[in-house]
């Protein structure tokens, strides 16, 4: 029974200095049943009045992709709308704070002005760790000024084939590299000292985020790379593979982890108990909070035509402790309780997940300081942070191809040409350079993203010489070609648009917008450098790797574009390594580097260096 005592001063759990778990019990005794399904609802920010936070005592609301203050807030406007909301959820009777949450995984990439990194394929070919985790806690700073305290990330999934959508939010198709890049959780969250329990969530103070490993299990290797797909594995497989990266994750303290969308050998993940509780909870010994995926629980389609009450009570019992609802919380809110009341869902459940709630909260610091630190508002976009991002850029640059003979290669590009041409939408558009989730999940383009950043174009233009001739057109004109001669070299930037989730699945993987026949016309009138954007490896027809001198994959590279100008015309040499299996075909794929028959263009690994062209 919930405890009635109304005198403040004696709730052992606003103590501070009290042990957490001792805060926990003595808050979860006073919690009655609706206070409880409460902090298992987490709403959209857009359906979050102070009366339905209030009343409802709702424990979490986020920001979906695109959901903003109003448009090009600010990280103060952000901040002065997530107190809002807090003080909404101060005001109820036990005056839990809410934990807002968004979708910060290269960047605070909602934000107006903030600071956007490469992707994590980008990040995966840098193979540099410790980069990953000053990325992390530069992210943490931008996203607590803002007021927000969760970010979904990182996405710890193992590229099984570059076709899925999500391509670009993986790390590699090695778990080995996605291990070691997820160091970005001891950014976000801080380093735990060496005696921190396993498994027990860790926020080092007001300057970090809570941080979420994402999405558990599989996501990363379904079949034909579709989004929401099922992978299909034995157990031994899916642990070796797929499951090994949330042991490096559960071993930084990360707090929070997200169930998958997808399915493995037909179960939905987020009705399968085994791998919710028996794996992830109790064998990985994780103490922290599972939170499902967007209107995740309406994916559980077993049994067949399953309704909303059958889905919660399937997910909740798997193991989910936070539910994205986002929109139906009161229907959410009124089939627990009667699942909780007739006794489908048993209370012990509840119990478990609003302790794990709980202990992230009081871990994370919210009881004590639950309003934004104004003081870091000048973190946001700061210059030292571009220079991060700037670094990363430099480093996850990837040399495909430099000149034909290693003892005259092509790169770097003589920064006082006479006269050079720059080619492709993607040279002077910011937002295919960023690519998805950035402003809203799918990206924007330029004209609409109002990004702050510097493109390709800007970075050519500030590192040539001044006597140095740069001529831009979007779509080379068959004049200009026609007078190439003048140019001593074309640098062509092509590749894919913003994209994000099941938008981003692609069967084809071939150059959008003409790309190949753009860098063919202009390769066959002037010496050309190609830079590819992408998220993924792309179709390379032969006739471009033939008659281009130079080939760069730089990703989606995201705000500070002139990392990439650092490296083409010398001032850094290329460090990237192939994060993925770069295949000669799309019916090559999947395409591995454990695969029997491995045959890819360019294999796991190989990158070139402009020193003498040798591989890394």
């Amino acid at each position: 029974m919930a405890n009635t005592n109304t005198d403040e001063s004696s709730w052992f759990y606003k103590k501070r200095d009290a042990p957490v778990e001792a805060r926990v019990k003595d808050l979860l005794t006073r919690m009655t049943l609706p206070e409880k399904i409460g902090q298992m609802t987490q709403i959209e920010r857009s359906v979050g009045s102070p009366q339905v936070i209030t009343n409802s005592f709702i424990g979490s609301v986020q920001s979906g992709g695109g959901s903003w203050p109003f448009e090009d807030a600010k990280s103060s406007d952000w901040a002065d709308m997530i107190d809002g909301f807090q003080r909404s959820a101060l005001a109820s009777r036990l005056g839990i704070p809410i934990i807002y949450g968004t979708d910060a995984v290269h960047g605070n990439n909602n934000v107006y002005g903030a600071t956007v990194f490469p992707h994590n394929i980008g990040l995966g070919a840098t193979r540099d760790a410790d980069l990953v985790r000053r990325i992390g806690a530069a992210t943490a700073l931008e996203v607590r000024a803002s007021g927000v305290h969760w970010t979904y990330a990182p996405c710890v999934a193992v590229l099984g084939d570059p076709r899925w959508g999500r391509c670009y939010e993986s790390y590699g198709e090695a778990a080995r590299i996605v291990c070691e890049m997820s160091s970005l959780i001891s950014g976000l969250q801080g380093e735990p000292p060496e005696e921190h329990p396993n498994g027990y969530p860790f926020i080092a103070g007001r300057n970090n985020v809570v941080a979420c490993a994402k999405h558990f299990v599989g996501d990363g290797g379904t079949d034909k790379g579709l989004s929401e797909g099922n992978t299909i594995a034995s157990y031994e497989e899916l642990e070796k593979i797929h499951v090994a990266p949330y042991l490096n994750c559960i071993a930084q303290g990360v707090s929070t982890v997200m169930a998958s969308f997808s399915s493995w050998n037909g179960s939905r993940l987020h009705s399968d108990y085994f791998l919710l509780t028996e794996v992830l909870k109790q064998k990985l010994c994780f103490k922290g909070f599972l939170v499902s995926d967007w209107d995740g629980l309406e994916t559980i389609s077993e049994p067949e035509g399953s309704d909303y009450r059958s889905c919660v009570k399937l997910g909740i019992n798997a193991g989910i402790d936070i539910v994205m609802v986002p929109f139906k919380y009161e229907q959410f809110i009124q089939d627990m309780t009667e699942l909780v009341e007739s006794g489908e869902i048993p209370m012990a459940r509840v119990d478990d997940a609003v302790e794990r709630i709980l202990r992230v909260k009081f871990v994370a610091g919210l009881f004590e300081h639950p309003l934004a630190d104004r003081s870091l508002l000048g973190t946001v976009g700061c210059k030292e942070h571009r220079e991060v991002a700037r670094e990363a850029v430099r480093k996850s640059l990837l040399l495909l191809k430099n000149g034909t003979n290693p003892d005259a290669p092509f790169l770097p590009l003589d920064r006082n040409a006479k006269r050079i041409l720059v080619v492709g939408m993607h040279a002077n558009d910011i937002g295919n350079q960023c690519g998805g989730w950035t402003k809203n999940k799918s990206g924007q383009k330029a004209a609409e993203s109002q990004l702050v950043g510097t493109t390709l174009l800007d970075a050519i233009k500030a590192t040539v010489g001044d006597k140095t001739e740069v001529i831009y057109e979007e779509t080379p004109t068959k004049e200009t070609l026609a007078s190439s001669e003048g140019f001593s070299y074309a640098i062509v930037a092509v590749g894919e648009p913003p994209y994000a989730e099941m938008k981003g699945d692609n069967s084809e993987l071939t150059i959008p917008f003409n790309g190949n026949n753009i860098i063919t016309a202009v390769a066959e009138k002037t010496p050309t450098l190609v830079i590819l954007f992408s998220g993924r490896p792309m179709v390379l027809e032969p006739t471009v790797l033939e008659k281009t001198e130079a080939l760069v994959a730089a990703w989606f590279p995201g705000t500070e574009g002139q990392g990439i100008a650092d490296v083409i015309f010398g001032d850094y040499d290329f460090q990237g390594k192939l994060p993925v299996s770069w295949f000669k075909r799309v019916d090559q794929l999947p395409l591995n580097a454990d695969a029997d028959s491995y045959d890819p263009l360019f294999p796991l690994g190989f990158g070139l260096t402009c020193n003498l062209g040798q591989n890394l």
